[in-house]
């Protein structure tokens, strides 16, 4: 399936039924009296946060969505029926946006989640409504409200704990299969990796992270270069990003600190916010270096790099040190997860009391 990460819909939710004017006509019923029902409202316009979805490929090509309208009231009491809602399956992670304003409207976070997005119109009142003790006849009645109508554009950006972050070739796609259960392409050329992937990493039971690999930046990404600068706001939502390294280029003449130091200020110039996210260095393929020689070309990468945060050593190849690795990542997340929960709320009646939340 290809991967669709933006698109953009017109949805319009029913118009509201016109209520009725009619009168009770009976056998020996000379003065029946009003007997016009209300119309039915339109139909709601609902978005649900689908959790087995992961692109917005069905709005590609599927653009316009319309609730039904509400029936019209009619006599003897009839009220009009409503509109059938309809409900639109998206991704979790999808922001909607108003398309002419370019307002945020709604973000599905929560699996399951349903969001109304457009209301439909209430219906009419009929003329069963307007009677009274000096109007016993009315003839009155008013007409269904229109359903909301909205352009919008739709934004996927996936839910991830980690992202991977790095040049083409650099080994992101052999570490996510390392490490999880996610099966990317991988070859020996340049983007390999055509749309993110996600992961899921046990660590133990009831112990894992969700993984992003994201297509390899190059220098000049944030201005549209290569095919990283498509997906880097898939990024912004992760609480840890890894920069992997190619520490065993093919070519002699490519350093690896002047990459690094490009997808470094890619990273600044597209983001503020994204470059300040905390970021951990991974230098891979390290099993192509020599034993002999591994440390020394370690402590000059980093003293070069001008690199301050926790750096790890790894073959995504032969899995050398990635369960460490995978070890670290979820305790930073667990702990960013705790941190970002709200506090408790305590019942200020029993914080005196002894044995209470202030008892030491």
């Amino acid at each position: 399936m290809k991967f669709v990460d933006e698109a953009y819909i017109d949805i319009a939710a029913g118009d509201g039924g016109s209520g009725c004017v009619s009168f009770r006509h009976e056998k020996y019923k000379e003065f029946g009296g009003p007997n016009g029902g209300d119309g039915g409202r339109g139909g709601h316009v609902y978005a649900v946060a689908d959790i087995n979805l992961n692109t917005l490929v069905d709005f590609r090509f599927s653009r316009r969505h319309e609730a039904r309208n509400g029936e019209h009231g009619m006599g003897s009491d009839m009220f009009g029926a409503k509109g059938d809602d309809i409900m639109l399956k998206m991704p979790v992670g999808t922001i909607l946006t108003d398309s002419e304003t370019g307002e945020v409207l709604y973000e599905l976070l929560v699996p399951g989640e349903e969001l109304l997005i457009a209301k439909g119109g209430d219906g009419g009142f009929g003329n069963l409504r307007f009677k009274s003790s000096t109007n016993r006849a009315p003839r009155s009645k008013t007409p269904g409200w229109p359903g909301e109508r909205k352009s919008l554009k739709l934004e996927l950006k996936v839910l991830a704990d980690v992202g991977l972050l790095g040049m083409p070739n650099a080994g992101k796609s052999t570490f996510i299969t390392a490490v999880s259960n996610a099966r990317p392409r991988i070859a020996d050329y340049p983007f390999t990796t055509l749309h993110p992937n996600l992961g899921v990493v046990r660590v133990g039971p009831e112990q894992s992270f969700v993984v992003a690999d994201l297509p390899g930046l190059i220098e000049g990404a944030s201005e549209g270069a290569g095919l990283g600068h498509l997906f880097l706001r898939h990024l912004q939502r992760t609480r840890l990003l890894l920069h992997i390294v190619d520490m065993a280029p093919f070519d002699d003449s490519v350093d690896p600190v002047a990459q690094a130091k490009a997808i470094v200020g890619e990273l600044k110039k597209y983001d503020a916010a994204l470059y300040d996210k905390p970021r951990w260095l991974v230098l891979n393929k390290l099993d192509m270096v020599d034993d002999d020689k591994r440390a020394a070309l370690v402590k000059d990468f980093v003293k070069r790099f001008k690199f301050k945060g926790p750096v790890f050593e790894i073959s995504a190849l032969t899995r050398e040190g990635c369960e460490q690795l995978v070890k670290t990542i979820y305790q930073h997340v667990k702990s960013v997860q705790k941190s970002e929960q709200e506090p408790e709320e305590i019942d200020p009646r029993f914080v005196d009391l002894p044995g209470g939340p202030d008892t030491p």
